[in-house]
């Protein structure tokens, strides 16, 4: 696993094998950033001729290497573009993808420095964290359930130093074990996520998360298929009656550090998670085209599991409750049919009309749970709908709820550079959930899919008490990456909204 540091060095001292620098796409050509002046004169005044000899342009994404020849014991240079050049501030993002960019484009390399937080002109926390977190997630690689080394796969790189000013090096080492942290965090989402369904049943699910949890110092509990239906889960128990892999709910609890410790101290913020291990629909069966990414299902209980993770390294000082909603749908003799009604926890019944909306069943019976605690905050977040692709595409992730719990949701996004956008619940949309025959209807009962993203929405928030302030993130799109790599998310699982889980506990904490 790739490592990260802080260092105040001068490039010729330091034994690495290439550096990474940052360039601006300006009027006449690239713009070298700051932090490239020693770089500069040790190329003789020529780094901008440099630079566009080897095409360089500047615009984000854009990466070029060239060898030192000898000016620097680094044998090469990566000039990884950041966008347009501007006299303000650099986009934390624009850095957090460029040292991604670089650090996908030095596979095979050993040991990297960047002085990309010195992008600006001075290192602060913020761009190193930043560097950081983009370096630690470009290099990745999931190599698990591979026999062979593979031919031309190059290995990530295996060390980072992330080059700081003098006066900022005790921030700097603060804010680089931050992010990697959190891009552990990211990394184990994007491990589950990538993981074969047949190989992450919710059984299965559940005693990863109690290892990793137990190992971070949070405290869980797992209720099985008996404990479920003793407490009354319909949804969970429903969902997964057509598989032969029972459904697992998984409580984490982080309960603060010193001075709020104890079943006493209130929840500040409950995180809910669908953990849908394979979705074939049930017998509302989907396409085989569209069943090939459905191990991605449990993308939301995969981050509700990270984030607790991360929340508890980070010490967080705030007591935090995550669920994991954990179930298998599977068409059988035995699954549950379009037609049948079911009773959630806390009694409400619901006619399920459409077994492939199944991930709203199984958050419904999370949610009821998670309130009992009368948390301050719920948030809950599910690969919930196609309608969500359809409406934001495969990179931003639908927003709903109710207002407080959205504003602070959008803050923590915009504060780590992910791309969440707030959507309406119309409420002429809930009347369509009516049903004749129960208390409501999972999917609309005309048939419509007119806003499909926002009915959903409606259906989970009769499962939250309108007292609390609730957030719905809908990562359908998000969690996966079909395409080719970009900046630092991989190909496949994404590891999406990790970063704005944390960041939203951190920010709670200190409200």
């Amino acid at each position: 696993m790739t490592s990260a540091s802080a260092a105040v060095a001068a490039l010729k001292t330091l034994d690495v094998d290439a550096v990474v620098i940052g360039t601006a796409a300006g009027d006449d050509g690239p713009v070298p950033l700051g932090g490239t002046a020693e770089l500069d004169a040790a190329l003789g005044g020529r780094l901008a001729k440099v630079l566009a000899d080897v095409g360089a342009t500047g615009r984000a994404g854009d990466v070029v290497r060239f060898a030192t020849l000898g000016a620097l014991p680094a044998g090469s240079v990566v000039a990884v573009g950041v966008g347009p050049a501007t006299n303000g501030d650099l986009d934390l993002e624009a850095l957090r993808r460029a040292a991604g960019t670089a650090s996908r484009a030095l596979a095979g390399t050993t040991r990297v420095a960047t002085t990309l937080a010195l992008a600006g002109g001075a290192a602060t926390p913020e761009s190193v964290r930043a560097v950081a977190e983009g370096t630690l997630l470009g290099a990745y690689s999931f190599d698990s359930f591979r026999t062979t080394s593979a031919k031309g796969r190059l290995a990530p790189v295996e060390e980072i130093v992330v080059l700081v000013d003098d006066a900022g090096l005790d921030s700097a080492t603060d804010a680089v074990e931050h992010a990697a942290t959190v891009a552990d965090a990211v990394r184990l989402v994007r491990d589950l996520v990538n993981t074969p369904p047949g190989h992450l049943p919710p059984a299965r699910l559940a005693e990863i998360a109690e290892q990793e949890a137990t190992a971070a110092g949070l405290v869980v509990e797992v209720l099985d298929e008996k404990e479920l239906a003793d407490g009354g889960y319909g949804g969970l128990l429903g969902v997964g009656q057509g598989s032969t892999n029972p459904s697992r709910l998984v409580r984490l609890e982080w309960p603060g550090t010193e001075g709020t410790e104890g079943d006493d101290a209130p929840v500040t913020l409950a995180l809910v998670g669908k953990g849908i291990t394979f979705d074939s629909g049930g017998l509302s069966l989907k396409p085989p085209a569209s069943m090939e990414w459905m191990k991605t299902d449990m993308a939301g209980a995969a981050s509700v599991l990270a984030a607790m993770v991360a929340i508890a390294r980070l010490r967080v000082p705030a007591r935090i409750v995550g669920w994991m909603a954990c179930a298998e749908n599977m068409p059988s003799g035995t699954a549950i049919r379009p037609g049948d009604v079911i009773t959630l926890r806390g009694g409400t019944r619901v006619e399920v009309l459409n077994t492939d909306a199944e991930g709203r069943l199984v958050l419904g019976d999370a949610l009821v749970r998670a309130t009992e605690e009368e948390p301050a905050m719920v948030i809950d977040i599910a690969t919930l709908t196609g309608a969500q692709i359809v409406a934001l595409g495969q990179r931003t992730t639908g927003l709903l709820g109710r207002d407080a719990a959205v504003e602070a949701v959008a803050a923590a996004a915009k504060a780590t550079g992910e791309a969440v956008w707030p959507m309406p619940m119309p409420p002429e949309l809930r009347k369509g959930l009516d049903s004749t025959v129960a208390d409501l209807a999972n999917v609309p009962t005309n048939g419509s899919r007119d806003g499909g993203m926002l009915v959903a929405a409606h259906f989970l928030a009769a499962f939250v008490p309108d007292g609390i302030p609730w957030a719905h993130l809908d990562i359908a799109g998000p969690s996966w990456n079909g395409g080719e790599p970009y900046g630092h998310t991989p190909k496949a699982g994404t590891g999406a909204l990790v970063r704005t889980l944390v960041q939203l506990a951190e920010d709670r904490a200190t409200a």
